[in-house]
């Protein structure tokens, strides 16, 4: 199976899970046909100030991976910096907070794995 761009489910979220801003998700794999094993695969883009808000994930965990740009990330109440080709991995019990505070829009693989 091939599933092109424009194929994809793409929506707009604001102010996700109380971050600042919109955050675009175009989810590329459905949730029916992950097996119930995962919830999302997709691309997520934030533009300059946008983000998703602190939260802790339970039962879950999710994957980040920083295909461009620069964001900030709160990890587990730690602040770090990623950057183009670095993994973030959020498990089961643990929060996390991404925002992208640099001058051009970040884009990050997510994946949000069941337990």
């Amino acid at each position: 199976m091939v599933r092109r761009e424009k194929e994809c489910k793409f929506s707009v979220r604001e102010a996700m899970r109380g971050g600042p801003g919109e955050v675009e998700q175009t989810e590329c794999v459905f949730k029916d046909e992950m097996y119930d094993k995962a919830r999302l695969f997709g691309k997520l883009v934030l533009k300059p100030g946008c983000g998703i808000g602190y939260h802790v994930h339970e039962g879950e965990s999710e994957l980040f991976y920083i295909i461009k740009g620069q964001v900030s990330y709160n990890d587990n109440g730690i602040e770090v910096t990623l950057g183009a080709g670095d993994v973030a991995v959020c498990k089961d019990g643990e929060g996390h907070a991404v925002t992208n505070n640099a001058g051009e829009p970040a884009e990050i693989m997510a994946a949000i794995i069941l337990k």
